[in-house]
This record gives C-alpha cells, sequence and structure tokens, in this order.
C-alpha cells in the first residue's frame, strides 16, 4: 500500500509533536529498552531533549520506566487496535485468510510496506498447531523487508527509480546466515521477483522458517499489499509449489482485486 504524505507549511509543522513521535518510535523490537542516551541517538535528539519527551511520553501512559531505562507500555496498543477495527484493508482480507487456513492448515498473512519494514495488517494462524510461524508474527508487527518474502514482493512492486532510492546507502541487515545482504545479488533477487510475479524466502529472517508471497492488487493494477504463507520446505519445492500453495494464493488474489 502506497502512503502519500500531503504537504504541510512550515507553519503548520508541530516539530515538538515530530520529536516526541520520532522518540516513540525509537523502540522497536530490536530495541525494547532504551535509556535517555540511546533515545536521543535513535532519534536524532540531544539527550536533554530526548529526556524531556520520555519523561513526557511515561507520564502521559505511553511508557513504563525504572528509573533509567524506557519501554513501550500497553497504551500505545490503541492506535493499532483502532487501525484494525477502522481500517478496510484488514477487514476485507480476513475472511480469505480464513479460508485459506482452514484449507490447508497452513499460516497466512497479508502485509503492507512501511519504510524499511512491512507491517502484518491481516493473519489467520495454522488450525493444526504446526510451529512454522515466524517469531513475533502478530497483527501490527513489523518485518525487515529485506528478508521477507512480503518485503520482496512489495519492493518489486515499486518503480524502478523509486526501488534505486529506497536501496541506495541503504545497509541490509543479516538477520540469518542466509540472508542476502550483498547490494548486487539483492538487486537481482528483486528483478526475479518483479519477472516470477511471487518470491520465495527462505530462513532469512528467521531459521526454519520458509514462505510464499504473491502480490495483492487492485483493479488498476496497483500493488496495495503482499499475502504470503508460512510453510515446510517440502511444500514450497517444485513442482509442489505450483501444484498445491502457489494456485491457492493467485486465486485468492484475483478474487480479492475487485475489492481492494
Amino acid at each position: 500500500m502506497n502512503n502519500v504524505q500531503p504537504a504541510i507549511a512550515k507553519a503548520d509543522f508541530i516539530e515538538g509533536m515530530a520529536k516526541g513521535m520520532a522518540v516513540l518510535e525509537s523502540f522497536d523490537t530490536g530495541r525494547q529498552r532504551l535509556n535517555a542516551t540511546q533515545a536521543a541517538e535513535r532519534a536524532g535528539l540531544t539527550r536533554a531533549a530526548a529526556r524531556r519527551h520520555l519523561l513526557t511520553l511515561a507520564h502521559l501512559g505511553y511508557l513504563e520506566s525504572d528509573g533509567s531505562h524506557y519501554w513501550l507500555s500497553p497504551k500505545v496498543l490503541r492506535f493499532s487496535g483502532s487501525y484494525l477495527a477502522s481500517a478496510r484493508l484488514p477487514r476485507l482480507l480476513q475472511p480469505t485468510l480464513n479460508r485459506l487456513a482452514a484449507l490447508t492448515r497452513e499460516s497466512f498473512s497479508a502485509a503492507v510496506l512501511d519504510g524499511d519494514e512491512v507491517v502484518i495488517v491481516a493473519r489467520n494462524v495454522s488450525i493444526g498447531g504446526q510451529r512454522l510461524m515466524a517469531y513475533g508474527l502478530h497483527l501490527g508487527a513489523r518485518l525487515p523487508a529485506h528478508a521477507t518474502s512480503t518485503g520482496r514482493v512489495l519492493l518489486a512492486a515499486m518503480p524502478r527509480g523509486a526501488f534505486n532510492t529506497w536501496l541506495k546507502g541503504r545497509e541490509l541487515p543479516r538477520l540469518t546466515p542466509r540472508t542476502v545482504v550483498d547490494h548486487k545479488a539483492f538487486r537481482d533477487i528483486i528483478a526475479r521477483v518483479r519477472e516470477d510475479d511471487l518470491c520465495v524466502a527462505r530462513e532469512e529472517h528467521e531459521l526454519g522458517v520458509h514462505a510464499l508471497a504473491v502480490p495483492l492488487r487492485n483493479m488498476q493494477g496497483r500493488t496495495v499489499a503482499a499475502l504470503n504463507v508460512v510453510a515446510s520446505p517440502e511444500r514450497l519445492e517444485l513442482p509442489s509449489l505450483h501444484k498445491d500453495l502457489l494456485p491457492l494464493l493467485l486465486d485468492a488474489a484475483r478474487e480479492l482485486r475487485p475489492l481492494l
């Protein structure tokens, strides 16, 4: 999904709010507990400014603290909960994910691109209870775009110029021994995904996790999300892939297209 940020006049831009949001966004799965120095580095602020923002956010209930370190409180879930309850896309996708999971006993999710991460906006866990779901793959979870099947599908959907801008100067963190971090190799992967219109990612985000993703397009041909399944490596091998899971994903994408 493309997030278009509207232009704003300088006089209308509230810098203090932007800084406070930068501090709040400095907390992620990689850094769940931060002190003032760490928050300042991540948010691009002075330590004194970061400290004031941390204290304010804690006072408002969005952070908890032990006096030196801070971490997110459950109150921040109000934002994700409100989005998932009101946003059109998750509501449209959920019945399809439920049906796919019932048919296959596999784990399905849908994600959108947000900067260098994908955000899970809908998901369904395998009914069979298999441990094939990647760690942290819950509603609202943020995963690195470069190492996930959904992220690569969404990056491949970008205009080539926009993708080149996204990749230029960007470090691709190595998350497992199998993560592709070389820029040239990564460009080749995205080119292949663009050509195949699908992506299989094998243990690049988490060891033991193999996933297949396809784009979800609207009637105008714009990719608005990516649909994926986490399955055993055997089910993602040719020719099983083209006989089993891939047709289900492609059929789902075609059925959803008029609704997106």
